[in-house]
């Protein structure tokens, strides 16, 4: 069992609410009459993962190579994800050009396919490394799509949760194959994540 201290989950969420809130001020200076609804902002915010595959393989293989890394790596790496994600979106928010972001997206679904395809282990620093680089690019998308009028800090909530609850998806999975002897079935999981993220790379 893995077990994430309350002082380190308060951290974090208020570093995550702090981020969200500087990006609702980047992003919205004024104009109330035109804001949508907090609520309509939050669904919007947590559709937006689900609404491309490159997102959607990107951070299920988050929780994935976090299950294949165990230990402290399977709550590192799904909170380091998010964490930076809110730091992409405010560069963003900011107006910030980012000119490679698809490419990078792109990437880390071909790469992370590629780790767990061939059950790479790493340290955990340069494993945070790796997937905080790859969060920036995906934030910084999230972010730029941030609709005309909405809420950035509910938007950037909603977000947040759906990567969060598909993080949480390929570590259960992950961890299931572990323990039903399937490591196979999850390593050719990860060739097929690399093919599309091969694919997109193409496409870019």
């Amino acid at each position: 069992m893995f077990r994430i201290s309350t002082k380190t989950a308060m951290r974090a969420g208020a570093l995550t609410i702090a981020a969200l809130a500087a990006g609702s001020a980047f992003a919205h200076p004024g104009h109330p009459d035109s804001m949508m609804t907090a609520s309509a902002s939050f669904s919007t915010g947590f559709a937006h993962p689900f609404s491309g595959i490159d997102h959607l393989l990107a951070m299920l293989a988050v929780g994935l190579w976090a299950a294949q890394n165990k230990r402290s790596a399977m709550w590192v790496l799904p909170l380091a994800f998010p964490l930076m994600m809110v730091v992409g979106a405010l560069l963003a928010f900011a107006g910030l050009e980012f000119p490679a972001a698809e490419t990078g997206i792109a990437a880390s679904v071909a790469v992370l396919g590629l780790l767990i395809a061939f059950a790479v282990k790493m340290p955990l620093w340069s494993s945070t490394m790796v997937v905080s680089l790859f969060a920036l690019f995906h934030g910084y998308a999230h972010g730029s799509e941030l609709p005309h009028g909405s809420s950035a800090a509910m938007y950037g909530l909603g977000f947040v949760l759906a990567t969060a609850l598909l993080h949480a998806a390929g570590l259960g999975i992950g961890l299931f194959a572990g323990k039903q002897m399937a490591d196979k079935v999850v390593r050719i999981g990860g060739i097929g994540i690399a093919a599309v993220g091969a694919y997109l790379l193409a496409g870019v």
